[in-house]
């Protein structure tokens, strides 16, 4: 079986994610088998494995860290909030029912069999399962039933690294708060402390920690600095919301209330030449001149279509298609830009039917039935001008509607089992589709900013960006950094190497 040892954090945010995939990059660099594993994640950004189950993204890029097929046993249990208090409850990757917190809390126990079986069945041929918590293990109100911090690590006997986020301030008293919230037991699970995110000279910092440890009896196994990597985050907390960066091509995106899936922009945030801005109200939109408009994916696309309509930024869209600026939709996206969206079964909201956008001539019906599906397809529609008649494309579909098109639109593309994807529509300046993933295709991501290149008038660009490879040096960049910043021997030692 398997070693294994485990990321909790002082809180949310504070890095666990990333030093996750640090640690797996790095033991798989050493020639280990090593799998990432999170037995429940609270995420609206979630992917499809190639079997046609949904999982967390975080464990995604995990997964690419440990150069592994991603797989669903990685995240047994996810949870996409669909409301303030509740959330649908995906298991083993398919979605099972709604419930509150609550409830849910309640419905704990009845899923320990499950996390210890994927578990179980993930460190089959590995040698080491490198485990990531959620939020904070000194959450006293959640200690019961818990199966995702100290009470996960007790039933897969996991040593454990506790990460304080320096950033937010206030790391000394939030790594000894949680310590002294633990039961003893608990306590010594912890093997040791780091301190993540920092900046300045580690010199500065010495003192306390050698104070805290005093304080604790827990030994500090090094201070990681702070770093922007780009690489997918794990959800909408995210600093990307707030990026700055400049570029030649403005790639706008329309921020939703029950924003998911926001990483299908990520491959546009990556490129050399191109900025990323996000609007979240009517102002911005009027302030905004993009050179191509995204309006993405939605877990709760009633909501968020009523949301855009109310706050008027229905309007600020219009108004930029009216100026000749192309719109984008993925999925719920896609959804808000037709006429009608339906919702018979009340599976997202008791309002029935709602009027869309009217930029796309279709008509969803919302249904029971969530279709997880990896596809790949070939280009149908002329889009912004393009000549993209079969450009292979490839992504993944998480949605719980159909879309009929009148007869008079065109299918953005042919999938690979026959049937059609998104619309795009006459005039060829609105497309729509239900593949995530979609500006991951690099040909076709390329053709889109050369166009917008030749409508500025910009000269010809760099050679086409390579996304793979690019994701992969962030990886390695990752990885060469945490190695050097903590006491690595220390920590195969922990592990039991």
């Amino acid at each position: 079986m398997a070693k294994n040892i485990m990321f909790m954090g002082t809180g949310s945010s504070v890095g666990k994610s990333l030093l996750t995939a640090a640690l797996c990059r790095i033991l798989n660099n050493q020639g280990y088998r090593v799998a990432p594993y999170k037995s429940q994640n609270m995420a609206l950004n979630s992917y499809i494995t190639k079997d046609g189950k949904e999982m967390g993204r975080a464990q995604v890029v995990q997964a690419e860290c440990a150069r592994m097929e991603p797989q669903v046993e990685m995240n047994p249990v996810l949870l996409k909030p669909n409301s303030d208090v509740g959330c649908q409850v995906i298991l083993m990757g398919k979605a099972e029912y709604n419930m509150d917190a609550q409830d849910y809390h309640a419905h704990k126990p009845e899923l320990v069999e499950l996390v210890v079986s994927a578990y179980n069945t993930l460190a089959e041929g590995k040698d080491v399962i490198v485990i990531e918590g959620a939020g904070s293990p000194a959450e006293i109100n959640l200690r019961d039933n818990d199966i995702v911090n100290m009470g996960l690590a007790e039933l897969v006997d996991a040593p454990v690294l506790l990460i304080g986020d320096i950033d937010k301030g206030g790391v000394f008293a939030s790594i000894y708060g949680t310590i002294m919230l633990l039961e003893p037991e608990e306590q010594k699970r912890i093997k040791g402390f780091i301190i993540n995110k920092f900046r300045g000279d580690v010199a500065l910092l010495m003192p306390g920690i050698q104070m805290i440890e005093e304080k604790i009896n827990i030994p500090c196994l090094g201070v990681v600095p702070y770093k922007r990597f780009v690489i997918d985050d794990e959800d909408s907390v995210s600093e990307r919301f707030d990026n700055k960066s400049e570029g030649l091509i403005t790639i706008g995106v329309v921020y939703l209330p029950h924003l998911s899936n926001f990483t299908d922009c990520t491959a546009f945030e990556m490129h050399p030449e191109v900025k990323v801005e996000y609007y979240r109200n009517q102002r911005e939109l009027q302030l905004a001149n993009p050179d191509l408009l995204v309006i993405p994916g939605s877990k709760n696309t009633i909501d968020d279509t009523c949301h855009v309509m109310e706050s008027k930024m229905g309007g600020e869209i219009r108004r930029l298609h009216e100026c000749g600026i192309p719109i984008v939709g993925i999925c719920g996206g896609y959804q808000l830009l037709g006429n009608e969206i339906r919702d018979p079964s009340g599976v997202e909201s008791s309002k029935g039917t709602i009027e869309g956008l009217g930029l796309l001539d279709i008509i969803t019906t919302i249904g029971e039935e969530k279709r997880t599906v990896r596809t790949s397809g070939k280009i149908q529609g002329n889009f912004m001008d393009m000549d993209l008649t079969d450009l292979m494309i490839e992504g993944y579909e998480i949605h719980m509607g159909e879309s009929e098109a009148s007869e008079n639109t065109k299918s953005f593309a042919v999938l690979e089992d026959g049937t059609m994807d998104g619309v795009v529509s006459k005039d060829g300046s609105v497309m729509g589709t239900y593949l995530h993933g979609i500006f991951d295709n690099d040909d076709f991501r390329e053709k889109i900013i050369e166009t917008l290149r030749v409508k500025k008038n910009l000269e010809k660009g760099p050679a086409a960006f390579d996304f793979k490879a690019f994701k992969e040096e962030q990886y390695d960049l990752l990885a060469e950094t945490v190695e050097s910043s903590l006491d690595m021997k220390k920590i195969m030692e922990i592990i039991g190497e």
